[in-house]
């Protein structure tokens, strides 16, 4: 049974969709199958791997969530083996408005992809930059929810905020829903700040921070624009060797927790400064 997880932060621009796109495709060369869900009415996922809009309208996780397709349908073919795509669009925006009043409104997404765990191993689900309707859906679809924090200025200006939405839908919706970690992203080796920013995470969040950092690279940004990850784009770069690196830590932590060690001996195992945990170039 695949396991859902939700890489989500209210606050726009701190790598969100990046990570998705590469941790994806760093599980998917390491064997596992993924499939990525562009949970977002932006649909940058979407966009990031070469999909645009007018490739797939009427083909998006809209129409599943409204019932008129199921989601073997829509599922897409990546160009990247073990890698899978369910696409959106803006009009996902429109479905928050038509579902407002429904029952169980939380619930939609859920059940639209319960059927689909058993058909891969790790299903990401890509959310907006806020705490609506949609990141609720997304939250009550999935097991855990994967933080990107930025390493600038108000990094951690929202996380409460975010991690109380998080305790709401635990208490009221989703009593299993957990923290699956957190990742540093944007970190500037050069800047003081950065570090600043990365003691502060690790000093509130040491045991859910991962160890592999993203560092700033204008090669990361580009990528998405070129709809490639940027394990493709740029395969001997420090941002692809900063997400390998992600890949294999992610996998062993997943080992780790499905071992049956407690999460006390879990949480003794040393962890590398900032500086130490970045690849180097």
């Amino acid at each position: 049974m695949g396991k859902v997880i939700a890489i989500s932060n209210q606050k726009g621009g701190v790598g969100k969709t990046t990570t998705l796109i590469n941790l994806g495709y760093e599980l998917s060369k390491l064997g596992k199958k993924v499939l990525l869900i562009d949970g977002d009415p932006q649909a940058n996922c979407s966009s990031g791997l070469g999909v645009q809009s007018a490739d797939i309208s009427g083909s998006t996780l809209y129409e599943i969530l409204i019932n008129k397709k199921t989601a073997a349908k829509v599922i897409l073919e990546t160009a990247y083996p073990n890698m899978w795509l369910l696409p959106s669009n803006s009009n996902l925006s429109g479905w928050q408005v038509e579902i407002a009043a429904m029952p169980k409104r939380e619930y939609f997404m859920a059940s639209a992809i319960k059927n689909l765990k058993a058909q891969y191993d790790f299903i990401f689900i890509d959310t907006p930059p806020s705490l609506g309707l949609l990141t609720i859906n997304a939250f009550n679809a999935s097991e855990s929810v994967l933080i990107p924090i930025q390493c600038e200025y108000y990094a951690l200006e929202g996380i409460s905020q975010l991690l109380k939405t998080m305790r709401l839908v635990k208490e009221r919706l989703h009593p299993s829903l957990h923290l699956e970690g957190i990742l540093l992203t944007m970190y500037d080796i050069r800047t003081k700040l950065s570090k600043e920013v990365a003691d502060a995470v690790l000093r509130n969040f040491k045991h859910k921070t991962y160890t592999s950092i993203i560092p700033r690279s204008v090669k990361l940004s580009e990528a998405p624009s070129h709809g490639k990850p940027i394990g493709v784009y740029d395969e001997t770069g420090l941002g692809a060797k900063s997400y390998k690196l992600l890949g294999a830590e992610f996998l062993s932590r997943q080992s780790v927790a499905s071992s049956g060690l407690s999460r006390k001996y879990a949480s003794t195992k040393p962890k590398p400064s900032p500086k130490q945990a970045l690849p180097t170039s």
